[in-house]
């Protein structure tokens, strides 16, 4: 199923999570900028009577069920983006690069840029890897 075409509705019932109107509301504003990582300020913003305690739960619950992917881009602040690959509670699929732009400063999935895991002595396990370019997004350029 396509990213643009799985409903809010569709995607908390795959990953098993209950609707409710915090989860939606959260949902929905990843589903506007998909492609594009939030920062929970981000959120904050959007959605301003929303708890910041019940906010970093909901979050933390999406991370955790494979909803979405943590972000690491260099600046200091943990982002969050969609995940759009069959991720779910056992394991986050999303290895690919992600793009920081320094002038608009939003940072974007590469989905097609798949990051490659490197060869290993035996007995090290890679558990995540990150891969952040930097510069000037299409939109600044």
């Amino acid at each position: 199923m396509e990213q643009s075409k799985i409903t809010i509705q569709d995607r908390l019932y795959k990953h098993k999570l209950r609707s409710t109107s915090v989860r939606n509301a959260v949902l929905t504003a990843f589903y506007k900028v998909a492609g594009t990582a939030l920062a929970s300020r981000d959120i904050e913003d959007d959605l301003s009577d929303l708890d910041r305690i019940t906010l970093y739960r909901t979050l933390k619950s999406f991370e955790q069920n494979g909803i979405i992917h943590q972000v690491i881009d260099g600046t200091g602040v943990t982002k969050y983006a969609l995940c759009t690959h069959e991720c779910s509670n056992k394991a986050h699929h999303d290895v690919h690069a992600h793009f920081f732009c320094v002038t608009c400063e939003q940072t974007t999935c590469l989905e097609d840029t798949k990051v490659n895991q490197p060869s290993l002595a035996q007995g090290f396990k890679v558990n995540s890897a990150q891969l952040v370019l930097s510069g000037i997004c299409n939109q600044c350029s």
